[in-house]
This record gives structure tokens, sequence and C-alpha cells, in this order.
């Protein structure tokens, strides 16, 4: 096996190295031509902290994605969640469900569909200034003013080791400044939609230095709830304050205290009857229920709505002391908090066969409380031929759940008409709540990292080698099922869960430059995602670690006096002990549903391969694209909801097979002023929504644009006017599809439809 993954890697990067290699070859040649000659433009470099210092990602040996901030007010990304369009083809952010308070992340097909209880991790790490976001709440948070966005591909089981099998998205703000600045922007969309944002730099004083963020974004649905005065489906409402101070009182010495505070307040995205089964009889249609294959901009009947509210806030303190101009040392101490309610009645009529005078419309309820603290330290050494990073990590998290599920809506006797259950506790099959826990988690690692220049090669080559050792220690109870205290083999008490794993995570690179402009690498690495236990089990079921190692090799090369730049990464990865989750509805007379993870038995593998180009062909043009193949086998399953002891097929889900991103940027100058112009195209073939079920989601193709006339003088300070769109052609997919139901049909999700608008903004 291992000389397979060998061979299949060798051939991966051979090809890379041959394409590159021509790629670079025609460029040199052409570099003694017009296109060559003194332009005084160029593509811009781009820096990332990927490896915990600052360095240009195109000398960095690993596959990187970067979003910065202009990038991010092009496509208007305001929030995770909007880089559901695929705008980075390996990364994959979904709602949980049609809970947009909770996100799906993954990258690479390495994607847990559901990773927001308190005893289970995620699988592609998110930290913001280094702090890892323990829960997928409160993910889809406004963003504040933010640099950038690196989108770390492949296993980072070394510096960025807290389960992150799939990678890391490391989100990066803006430090104080030290002198006076405004920025505020203010803008209208359709949908009743309003985001007004000011950013304020203030004037060191004694060495230190203040920055103030504010945002309020809000907008009403995109699909009309029809019952009177409830919600409408698809809103949000978002608002968030953020206080960063910088204090430098030496040139060897920083610290940086941030506070921020968000509330998100959002409503389900609308679950679709999409398709009726053949099988189904004409009885298990309601004649209020209407199939609707194509987005609505209505329900078809209304229920009860209302916003879930998530309410997040964390301090940050950043310090760091350069002993010497060779080494530096670094604190990072973080606390965080998340209170999430979730309100999810998305789903309607849509997911049971119509019973006369029968409850239905299943209203999901549940809230998650989260705490969570971490402390990290970075000993940092620059020399001549030798770099390293060092350091420990401690976490510590506590949280608990509860979840309740009672329908809100009745049938009269021939399904033409329905009426509202006047109390939540009325339509309840079960005394709230229907499920509650509670979870500890410890996680404490040492890790270091190392490159070495031989002076070997006019100190071309470099090798970089690194480990990082994890114990991570967990422990719960399950302290209700089914509205009363759980009964296991007997026994009635709350159901304990407790485990603990060490593991040791390696990482080995290999990079070559044979010119300033080309660089190859090759690349190992392990990482691996602890275990747990699943809340929305009945018996607190516990699941095994699932780990990756991933041999990747790349290269990255500029040309044509730096105005073009192609990376080409292809990679292997195998997937051991893969978490999959099973799911069930209506256990012992109860609406909840019910989820069951399990260890896959066997190891699957992932290969993908992903190419990122941008191009400078004219002043003030720039032309980008970035293409992800992403092919899953992974290993057949157990599930415990079927009494056959034959196993199922597994998928990866959310991640389409082939996956297209590009971009068009243009600015000129105008009458004194400067026209801007962005269009980017995001295109992706369909993908399992579930684990279990092969059936596959719409092909995708999103087009959004922005076109802004900046640097418009006023006084002191600049003007912008900018009109932007999302899905600028109002093209509609299914994200998601569920499986069909023999005795009913099929339900799914739509994507958003045309977004719009004009925005202000001020610069002092």
């Amino acid at each position: 096996m291992r000389d397979h993954l060998l061979s299949a890697a060798a051939r991966a990067t051979l090809t890379s190295l041959a394409v590159a290699a021509a790629i670079s070859s025609t460029a040199r040649a052409a570099e003694g031509g017009e296109a060559g000659g003194d332009s005084g433009y160029a593509l811009e470099e781009v820096i990332v902290t990927a490896t915990k210092r600052e360095t240009d990602q195109q000398k960095t040996p690993i596959a990187i994605s970067t979003l910065g901030a202009q990038a991010l007010k092009d496509r208007r990304i305001q929030s995770l969640g909007d880089l559901l369009d695929g705008s980075v083809p390996s990364l994959r952010i979904a709602p949980f469900f049609s809970r947009s308070s909770a996100l799906t992340v993954g990258i690479r097909g390495i994607v847990p569909s559901d990773a927001n209880q308190p005893s289970r991790d995620a699988g592609v790490g998110v930290y913001i200034d280094g702090v890892y976001l323990g829960r997928s709440q409160g993910l889809g948070a406004a963003l504040f003013d933010i640099e950038r966005i690196e989108i770390l591909k492949g296993p980072q089981g070394t510096l960025f080791g807290r389960n992150s099998t799939g990678g890391a998205v490391s989100i990066v703000s803006a430090a104080p400044k030290g002198e006076f600045g405004f920025r505020g922007s203010a803008g209208l969309g359709n949908y009743a939609s309003h985001r007004v944002e000011a950013h304020l730099d203030l004037p060191a004083w004694n060495n230190l230095s203040l920055k103030f963020d504010g945002v309020v974004a809000r907008r009403e649905g995109t699909v009309k709830n029809t019952l009177q005065g409830e919600d409408d489906f698809n809103a949000f409402d978002r608002r968030g304050l953020h206080v960063g101070a910088q204090w430098k009182p030496t040139d060897t010495f920083t610290a940086r205290y941030d506070f921020d505070i968000s509330d998100d307040l959002t409503t389900p995205y609308y679950v679709q009857l999409v398709e009726k089964s053949p099988t189904a009889p004409a009885s298990a249609f309601a004649p209020l229920v209407k199939l609707q294959a194509t987005r609505t901009k209505a329900t078809d009947i209304g229920v009860p709505q209302e916003e879930s509210v998530g309410r997040i806030s964390g301090h940050m303190l950043h310090m760091s002391w350069r002993p010497s101009e060779t080494l530096e040392v670094r604190s990072i101490s973080a606390y965080r908090e998340v209170e999430q309610s979730q309100f999810d009645n998305g789903i309607g009529a849509h997911s049971a066969p119509f019973r006369a005078n029968a409850a239905f419309a299943r209203y999901s309820l549940a809230s998650l409380r989260q705490e969570q603290f971490s402390q990290e330290v970075q000993v940092l050494g620059t020399y001549e031929q030798l770099n390293f990073v060092a350091g420990a990590f401690y976490y510590h998290e506590t949280g608990d759940d509860d979840a309740w599920t009672p329908n809100t809506m009745t049938w009269n006797a021939d399904g033409t008409a329905a009426s509202r259950i006047p109390t939540l506790a009325a339509g309840a099959a079960t005394p709230f709540p229907d499920r509650a826990s509670t979870a500890k988690a410890d996680s404490l690692a040492v890790f270091g990292q190392a490159t070495w220049t031989p002076p070997v090669l006019e100190e071309r080559l470099h090798l970089t080698a690194g480990a990082r050792y994890t114990h991570d220690k967990k422990e719960g109870l399950l302290t209700k099922v089914n509205g009363a205290v759980p009964v296991l083999r007997g026994v009635a008490g709350p159901i304990p869960f407790e485990g603990s794993w060490n593991r040791v995570d390696p990482m080995v690179t290999l990079a070559f430059d044979p010119q300033e402009d080309l660089h190859f690498y090759a690349r190992w690495g392990t990482a691996y995602r602890a275990g747990g236990a699943n809340s929305r089990s009945v018996s607190y079921r516990a699941f095994d670690p699932e780990t990756v190692s991933t041999i990747e090799g790349g290269v990255k090369t500029e040309f044509l006096d730096n105005r073009a730049r192609v990376n080409l990464a292809a990679y292997r990865t195998r997937y051991k002990d893969i978490q999959l989750d099973f799911n069930a509805v209506n256990l012992a007379a109860s609406n909840r549903g019910t989820i069951e993870t399990v260890n896959a038995m066997g190891r699957g593998t992932i290969k993908g391969f992903e190419a990122d180009v941008s191009v400078a062909p004219l002043e003030g043009l720039t032309l980008s694209a970035s293409y992800a193949y992403t092919k899953g086998d992974l290993p057949p399953a157990d599930n415990p909801f079927d009494a056959s002891p034959a196993l199922v097929p597994s998928f990866i889900v959310y991640t389409p097979k082939n996956a297209f991103s590009a971009a068009m940027d243009y600015s000129t100058p105008l009458m004194g002023a400067t026209l801007r112009a962005h269009i980017d195209g995001n295109l992706a073939d369909g993908y399992p929504s579930s684990a279990g079920v092969p059936d596959l989601s719409d092909s995708s193709a999103v087009v959004n644009a922005r076109l802004a006339l900046a640097d418009i003088e006023v006084g002191s300070g600049t003007l912008e006017v900018a009109l932007w769109s999302r899905n600028l052609l109002n093209e509609e997919h299914l994200f998601y599809r569920g499986g069909l139901q023999a005795t009913f049909g099929r339900f799914g999700m739509f994507n958003e439809p045309r977004t719009y608008g004009l925005d202000l903004s001020v610069r002092y």
C-alpha cells in the first residue's frame, strides 16, 4: 500500500513538474519580447503567516489560497457563510442542514457534516488571529476589519494542530496602526437589506494605539413565510463591536489586546418538496402541499418561525518579545464564549406523509452554551541557515446543549386547511427537553518545526521537519433522552462518556528553488481529529479518533516580470477510521432527530489536483482562476439503524469532483478618480449531501460583480460609490438534496437568489 501511495504521489508530482517546467520555459522565452518589457506593473506580493512567521506565499511550500481585503470587498464576503458560493474551490462551506447559525467547513473532501455538539470537533480548524474557534456555532457572525483569510490545504498537524485534518482557515484581522484614520460605509440593497460599518484608528499616545470597529448588517428573508406575523426564511441581522489596543513601549516588546462581541440573528433556509416519489400514494400529499421543483418566493404552508440568536464574545492577548535579532517569544491567550439558540421550522410539512387531523411542522429548537480558554507559547528563531518554531498549546472547553422538537401545526380532516397549535407544549411528544448533555474537553500539545537550508546548491534546497504531540481528554454526560432521564441496560441515570487519546503527528517537506521565481516542493504530513460522543444519540455512543496522512507535490512559479503566476499541487490522502453519521427520526415516539456516529471500517483515500493562475496582461487588469479536482473513495460502514449485517457505501459530502472559480479585476483613472470593476464566476459539479446517500446536489454556476468609482476627493478624505450584486444572473441550484423517501418524496434547499445594492464609503 505504501509503495502504491508513493508511486501515485510521485506520478502526480512529476506531472506538476513537467507542466511547470513547460510554462516556465515558455515564459522565459516570452520575456525577451514585447510582452516581457519593463512595464512598471506586476502582480502584488501576497504575505501569509502559514508557518507562524510572515513569508511570501509564493516561497511558502504549502498549498494556500488567500483572500485579501480587496477580494473580500469585491465578492461582498461579510461572513464565512458567504463563501458557500465556491469562491475558493477547495474550501466548502455549508449550513448545518438548513441552519446558518452553525457552519460546516471542509477542505479537500474532509467535511464533517455535524460538528456542532459540545463533545464533537470539526475536521477543519478555524482560527482568528491564531486563536482556535472550538464550535461551528458562531462562525457565521459578521467579519470585522479583516486583512486576509488564508486557506491552508491539507493536514496541518504540526503548527495548526487542533483537529485540522482537512486543513485550516486562518482569519487575520487588522491591528491598530497608531495613526489617525477613519473608514466608514453605508449601503442599501434588495430584500430591505442595509449595512453600516465604521473603523476608527486613533493616534498613538504614550506608545498605546487604539482601534474601534463596528458593523450592523440586516436583510429580510428571501422566502416569504405565509403565516401572518412570523419571520421569513433566510434572513439575517448581524451586529458587532471590536476594540483593539496595542502597546509598544520598546522596539522589542509588543502587547495587543482585542475584545469583540457579536450578535448573529438568522432564520433557516426554506426546505422545499422538490420531487414526489412515484411509489407514494396520492393520499400522502395534503392538497395544501405543493411540489416546488424550482426556487420559490413563498412557502406553500406558513409555519411558526423566529430568529435563532447567537451571541459571541471573546478576549485575546497577544504578546511578542524579541530578546535578540534572531529570536522572538510569543504568547497568545484567549477566552471566548458562545451562546446559540436554534429555531428551525424550515422543513414545515415536507418531511412526512399527510395524516388526517395529525400534528405536523416539527420545530427544531436547540441551544448551546460554550466557554473556551486557550494558551499558546511560541519561540521563533531566525538564523542564517536555520529557522525554527517551537511551542506549547493548552485548550480547555466546557459546554452543554439541549433540544426539543414539538409540532406547531395541525391538519384538518382532508388536508385542505391547517391551523396553528396554541402552545409549543401542546404539540410536543415529550416534555422539554427531548435531549440534553454536558461536556468538557482538555487538550495539551507541544510542537516544533525547523527549516534547514544547507550550504549547497547555492542554498536553493530547503528541508523542513516537524512534529506535534497531543494529549486530548474528554468527558460528558447525556442527561435527557426523549424527555426523560435515560435508561441504559436497565439502569436509569445520566449516561457518562470519557475518553483520552495521545497522538504524534509528524511532517516533512523538501523544497527546491532552481531559480528565483520557480519553487518546487514535496510534503508529507499527518493529523488527527479527536474522538467523542454524539449527544444526538439515544445511548451517547462513543466513537474513536480519525486520522489522515497526506503526500503532496507542488510547484509555484512567476514569470513575465511577475505579471503571471501559476501554482499547481497534487495530493493523495489516506483517511483512516473516518467518523460517519447516520440519521433516524421518530424514535421511541419522539420527534427528535437521532444521529449515530460510527468509525468506518478500513481506510479511504482522497486524491486531488489544484491549480491557481493569475495574470496581469495590461496595466490595471488582473485575471485569475482556480481549479480543484477531488475524488474520494471511502470504505463502507455499518449503519447502526439498519438491522441488516451488510455494510453500506459512504461518500464525501459537500465536495464537488470538479470546482472552478475565475475573476477579472480592472482599475483605471477616470476624471480624477479611479474606476474599479470586478466580476467572478464560480462553477462546481453536484455532490452528495449526506455520507450515506449517493444522490447528488445540482451543479452550480454563480456570478458575482462589483463596479465602483473610488478615490473621489471630498475635503481631506475620499469617497467611493459602488454597485454590487451576488448571484448576478439569478442562477438557481439545489445545494442540498435529501434522499428520496419511497412513501413521500424528496426535499431540498436552493441557493440564494440574486441580491444587489449600492454602497457609499468614505476614508480619512
